[in-house]
């Protein structure tokens, strides 16, 4: 493994990194520094909890800081465009964290909250900003930003971007970037929109896999528990009153699903919050907040919010309803496993969801082993799963690359 002052960043980046408890790179961090410094386009596909944000965070404050210019009103040195709220806010605090020795300033924005205290931000221009797409192009139509002088664009989670339906956003977004301009894209997989997305943005890149698209986190316990739909409430208060689990994000398919089951939890004495996109950013974030504090055991997610949260020591993620599309699957688990830990990923699965369950292990080219220990086991919905074995899985979604997971990653924190 590599050390950050082997790569060459400044001292004050590796001081605020180790000050943090990071001291080796991850193979992402190892692959991405050295060629983001040298100034050179990236694609890099990564899976989540692989220290992605730092691989191009250390970097763009390392280039900042060595060429350092007097900011200019409502313009913006590096851009950073994420596809939720709170992976913004996320983004920022590692910039805010890994940047803390140097004099950079950096704004957020993101809807769901005013906007004048974002103008008021950009006025007198910012080292870095980091954005949500619809926000951003609020602001730059009322004249509160300016890309022109943009040295240095981030394109985050650019699969879950174009899944949410931004493409036209970003479109209009790099049409206002400086041609002459460095440009990393990050994504969890590579689908066929994103490729096309990189070929028009990117110029002679770089592309960095340090894991395959579309796998499963190698560190993680993936365990199937079959049940009958009306006694996954049952199974899921018995799961989080056992003291077995710490701190465990339940993905719900819809908003109103979430909503009911943390109200459901609520009732039965389980500390618990909704997070989904019809919530205020105000409310999100208290209940991120509130979940980052060990305060609430249980965040219950939808796919779109949980794709900004990034907790370290989550140890249970519990698919409370499959996904209808196998790769949100493998988002979904990454939740857990981060920063070095292993964690656990349980699934529920009654009889409606088998079909999705085999498009998950067709993904993931493995089975996902079954625990029927458990005192709510379905043996029907179980044989229903072994009768549909011998059969052709039915895809319910965009395609992986179909690879297995590599080997297990050394132990060792490392940077989000």
């Amino acid at each position: 493994m590599t050390s950050f002052i082997e790569l060459g960043l400044l001292k004050p980046i590796c001081e605020a990194v180790a000050r943090e408890g990071y001291s080796q790179t991850t193979p992402i961090q190892q692959q991405a520094i050295p060629t983001i410094v040298a100034g050179r386009d990236v694609l890099g596909v990564a899976q989540t909890g692989t220290g992605k944000t730092a691989a191009f965070a250390l970097p763009i404050l390392h280039r900042l800081a060595e060429n350092r210019v007097a900011l200019r009103p409502r313009r913006v040195r590096a851009l950073i465009l994420t596809p939720t709220r709170e992976l913004a806010v996320q983004v920022g605090q590692c910039f805010g964290t890994y940047g803390a020795l140097l004099r950079l300033k950096r704004v957020v924005v993101t809807g769901g909250v005013g906007m004048q205290p974002q103008i008021a931000a950009l006025h007198g221009g910012t080292d870095i900003l980091v954005a949500t797409p619809g926000r951003l192009l609020d602001l730059m139509a009322r004249g509160a930003a300016n890309l022109d002088a943009v040295e240095c664009f981030v394109l985050d989670e650019a699969d879950r971007m174009l899944d949410m339906g931004f493409i036209n956003d970003i479109r209009k977004i790099v049409g206002c970037l400086p041609v002459a301009r460095q440009t990393l894209l990050f994504s969890a997989t590579m689908p066929p929109m994103v490729g096309s997305l990189a070929a028009t943005i990117l110029k002679d890149h770089q592309r960095i896999e340090v894991t395959p698209a579309a796998t499963t986190v190698d560190r993680v316990d993936q365990r199937v528990m079959f049940v009958a739909k009306d006694r996954k409430r049952d199974l899921l208060l018995s799961l989080l009153k056992s003291g077995t689990v710490s701190r465990a994000i339940v993905f719900a398919r819809t908003k109103h699903g979430a909503n009911r089951l943390a109200e459901q939890l609520e009732k039965s004495g389980i500390s618990a919050e909704a997070i989904h996109g019809n919530k205020s950013q105000g409310a999100r974030q208290r209940a991120l907040s509130e979940f980052q504090a060990g305060r609430v055991i249980a965040l219950v997610a939808t796919d779109i919010a949980a794709r900004g949260i990034h907790v370290d020591d989550v140890s249970h993620v519990i698919n409370y309803e499959l996904p209808n599309e196998p790769e949100s699957y493998v988002h979904r688990i990454g939740r857990t496993a981060r920063a070095g830990a292993e964690g656990i990923a349980l699934s529920f699965c009654d009889s409606e969801e088998i079909a999705y369950l085999r498009a998950i292990e067709a993904t993931i080219r493995q089975p996902v082993p079954a625990d029927e220990a458990h005192p709510f086991h379905c043996p029907a919905t179980a044989r229903m799963r072994l009768n549909s074995a011998a059969k052709p899985p039915k895809r319910m979604g965009g395609g992986g690359n179909g690879q297995r997971p590599r080997g297990r990653p050394q132990n060792g924190r490392r940077a989000a």
